[in-house]
């Protein structure tokens, strides 16, 4: 069981994430609503895996992947997009995301992308 903070500034994609996490018996410690929120809670909480929307208000998934993994370069986090957003997805793998997710989220790649983060 890995303890997950999720970060997204859609509710109901936290939601979905949260319940398809809690079904594969982790725990989610956290969930924020944007960039700044993600470092502050990354900060308190520190999880196992975060789960990080790209496309957020006050600071992005980008930024956010930088700030984190300069605090803790050790960071497992994964990227959530939406179609379309290769080209971000590309920078925050180079920033140091270990993995993505596309939305709508497909349950298996979920659980296999935090299974891969903890292995």
């Amino acid at each position: 069981m890995a303890k997950i903070l999720i970060v997204d500034d859609a509710k109901f994609m936290r939601m979905t994430l949260s319940n398809i996490l809690r079904k594969a018996n982790h725990e989610i410690v956290g969930e924020g609503e944007n960039g700044q929120e993600a470092v502050e809670l990354y900060r308190t909480l520190k999880p196992d895996v975060v789960t990080l929307d790209i496309t957020m208000p006050i600071m992005n998934g980008l930024e956010a992947v930088k700030a984190i993994k300069r605090e803790d370069e050790n960071a497992k986090i994964i990227m959530c997009s939406a179609m379309g957003q290769q080209k971000m997805v590309v920078e925050a793998i180079e920033a140091g995301a270990i993995d993505f997710i596309v939305k709508p989220f497909e349950e298996s790649r979920v659980i296999e992308a935090v299974n891969r983060a903890l292995m």
